[in-house]
């Protein structure tokens, strides 16, 4: 049994893709750092989920979205007594909370690829309460917005189980849309 060796790829730090579909994404045409590219952000899984990847990336250039700009919000549940520590903490559990979910569908790892690249820019407002924040999720949600709402485990500062940071993500319209009338932190 051939056990297929990997790739390194340079430009993308320590991430390998996997040789034998990189040359099933070159038998398609597919330019070899292109080829390579998506093959990284389609996790390695196989030539025919880089390839659409590739290929939806291509045909969304040419409707001309690439000027589109993406931002991450946190809004901070401001009834809790959280110290500053703990609000960066509750912030940082967001952040990888959410981008661990934009893992999960092709359309939301292409968001993540997107917001990235275009500077990964990050608001942190202030919410109410526990209610406006699960109001906002509720109207993201809506809206096809990715989001991550953050649970406390009740170690510290807040009661178990209170929600401490709603995180959501996309482009930065459509998340104005949500949170265009809070206030920064």
């Amino acid at each position: 049994m051939c056990i297929p060796q990997k790739v390194h790829c340079p430009d993308s730090g320590s991430q390998e893709v996997n040789p034998v579909y990189l040359q099933q994404l070159r038998e398609l045409d597919i330019p070899e750092e292109a080829a390579k590219q998506a093959l990284l952000h389609t996790r390695n899984v196989s030539a025919e989920e880089a390839a659409m990847y590739y290929f939806n990336k291509l045909e969304n250039e040419e409707e001309g979205d690439d000027d589109l700009m993406f931002k991450m919000v946190f809004v901070v549940n401001m009834d809790l007594a959280m110290g500053v520590g703990k609000v960066a903490a509750q912030v940082g559990h967001a952040a990888v909370g959410l981008y661990q979910a934009l893992q999960e569908k092709n359309s939301w790892r292409e968001m993540a690829w997107k917001w990235d690249h275009g500077g990964a820019k990050k608001v942190v407002l202030q919410g109410t309460n526990m209610a406006h924040l699960l109001e906002l999720q509720a109207l993201a949600m809506s809206l096809s917005l990715p989001t991550y709402l953050v649970q406390d485990a009740g170690r510290t500062q807040v009661r178990p189980g209170s929600r401490t940071i709603l995180a959501i993500v996309g482009e930065e319209d459509m998340v104005n849309n949500v949170t265009g009338s809070l206030k920064l932190l």
